[in-house]
Order: structure tokens, then C-alpha cells, then sequence
């Protein structure tokens, strides 16, 4: 019975972490959409945008990026602006979802 139990609580567990991981990429394409979608797209930018796309980029990648532009140690006004207000839960969303697009041919 006590074995039992426990593996009730590995396989709960288990199934709660993957909801989190499902969770964090939903949160990321909300955050996503209301922010980097203007210049960078969901999932494609618009053909006359001068921004490229973050779809299929390495998701560490990603994150150092967005933490550099945070942090102010890479530069771009805009991008600094944006990027200053997110937390790294917010970073590691977002680069979660962008990386799990399709990349553009």
C-alpha cells in the first residue's frame, strides 16, 4: 500500500511539472503578444519589418539577450525599455515560447 502511495505521488508530481512547463509557454505567448509581437511577430514579422524574427532561436540564447538588454549591458533604447520591466520568470517564458516556433525559411 505504501508503495503504492508513493508512486501516486511520483507520477503527480511528475504530471504537475509538465503542466508548469505548459504553463510558462502559455504565459509567454501572452507576454509575447502583448509586447514582442509588434516588431518581432508571434511567429513571423510582417515583410517590411526591420526586426528579425525570434522564432526557432536557441532559447538560452534568447533569455541572455533579453537579460543583457534588462540589465543595460547590451544596448538599445528600445529594446532596454521593454526588456527592463520583465522579470526573469517573464525572460525565461518568453524565450520558451519563441523557441518553440517554427523557424522562418
Amino acid at each position: 500500500m505504501r508503495a503504492l502511495i508513493i508512486t501516486g505521488a511520483l507520477l503527480l508530481g511528475s504530471f504537475a511539472a509538465s503542466n508548469a512547463s505548459a504553463a510558462s509557454i502559455y504565459a509567454g505567448q501572452a507576454r509575447a503578444a502583448q509586447v514582442c509581437s509588434h516588431c518581432h511577430g508571434l511567429r513571423t514579422p510582417s515583410a517590411d519589418a526591420p526586426y528579425p524574427s525570434l522564432a526557432g532561436r536557441d532559447v538560452e540564447y534568447l533569455q541572455m539577450a533579453l537579460k543583457q538588454y534588462r540589465d543595460k549591458t547590451r544596448k538599445s533604447d528600445i529594446m532596454n525599455a521593454i526588456a527592463g520591466s520583465m522579470s526573469d520568470n517573464d525572460i525565461e517564458n518568453v524565450a520558451a515560447y519563441y523557441a518553440r516556433q517554427k523557424a522562418n525559411p
